[in-house]
């Protein structure tokens, strides 16, 4: 009787264990929102999968994984964050950069220019950016305007959104006049020809350099890992305006 309930047990964890494989979660920065599902795309042809996703702010998204949130992989917008995953022992390995992250001044209302000077003329009542602490974008805003000496003049026009998608939202709604978001958003399918929109000059901030890191030991979750860093990832990077090396 004991030999026969160990084989189901036993029987059972197979099955479990091939179950999982079919099914994968990831967590990713909301920067990813539109090229995420390109990737899903890409790597699903040749390797079905289910992949879940879970976007989010990076910060967000690091503390739910610390508390235990049971993703397999952390496609981060920085190298900061999924460096403390790995430092709370949450990592199989070291986070690997896989692409860099341009931001942008971007206006939905076609009378506002998208310069940085525009931010304290009094047609600019509202600015959206991402939060600071949790988004490594909105972090970027901050210090441009810091850089261009016009933070103090706008900091109480600032409206602050839970993730760069939030902050987009705010913008693509008028709710707020212009604001600070990712390229890889504004050239979407979903956001092409709304307002306008200019590169904020790579110098004026330090590189947001992306970095994912593998957080389960399993197989489903390693193939799609390592292909984010394969030739066939790195051109959908490029058709959402990262920088690949």
């Amino acid at each position: 009787m004991k030999r026969r309930l160990l084989l189901l047990v036993c029987a059972l964890l197979v099955f479990a264990g091939a179950d999982a494989q079919k099914k994968i979660t990831v967590a990713v920065a909301a920067n990813m929102q539109y090229a995420i599902e390109a990737l899903k795309l890409t790597y699903n042809r040749q390797h079905p999968l289910q992949i879940d996703v879970v976007l989010g702010a990076s910060g967000k998204l690091t503390q739910q994984i610390i508390a235990g949130a049971p993703f397999d992989i952390f496609i981060s917008a920085d190298t900061t964050f999924p460096a403390k995953v790995q430092a709370a022992g949450m990592a199989v390995a070291g986070p690997r950069n896989y692409a860099q992250g341009i931001l942008v001044l971007w206006t939905a209302r076609a009378d506002i220019r998208p310069e940085i000077q525009v931010l304290t003329n009094s047609v600019v009542s509202h600015i959206a950016i991402a939060n600071p602490g949790t988004a490594p974008y909105g972090a970027a805003a901050v210090s441009v305007m810091k850089k261009y000496q016009v933070y103090d003049k706008v900091a109480a026009k600032l409206v602050t959104g839970e993730s760069i998608t939030q902050a987009s939202q705010y913008i693509a709604s008028g709710n707020a006049e212009i604001g600070f978001t990712a390229k890889s958003i504004v050239i979407a399918e979903a956001m092409r020809g709304k307002g306008h929109w200019v590169e904020i000059k790579q110098q004026d901030y330090a590189p947001i350099k992306q970095a994912a890191v593998l957080l389960k030991d399993n197989a489903a979750a390693k193939g799609f890992y390592e292909f984010l860093f394969s030739a066939q990832a790195k051109k959908v990077f490029e058709q959402f305006g990262y920088i690949v090396k």
